[in-house]
């Protein structure tokens, strides 16, 4: 039974977190690039999610497996023009 994910909002304690709300801004095995656009949205104040992070424990902590960052899609956009701005673009991901 799959459990869901929730979180405290204004409106109440646990209201459900929609996984549809979050989009992929990059993907790569790169650490050293999940570090600095993580750094750059920390910086700029968009608050994201590194996913797979750990999963070098099932590559043999080879950094085969890439991790992800997403972000609300509310704020999409301005992270996308951010790393634009930091010279990034070629890392982002195609934004359906």
């Amino acid at each position: 039974m799959r459990q869901e994910q929730r979180t405290a909002t204004p409106e109440g304690p646990f209201q459900p977190l929609e996984a549809a709300a979050l989009k992929e801004l990059v993907r790569t095995n790169d650490v050293v690039l999940v570090s600095a656009v993580g750094a750059l949205l920390d910086g700029a104040n968009i608050h994201h999610l590194v996913f797979d992070n750990n999963m070098s424990i099932m590559d043999g902590s080879l950094g085969v497996l890439p991790r992800r960052i997403l972000v609300h899609e509310d704020d999409n956009l301005a992270a996308r023009r951010l790393l634009t701005d930091a010279g990034l673009a070629h890392e982002l991901r195609d934004n359906d």
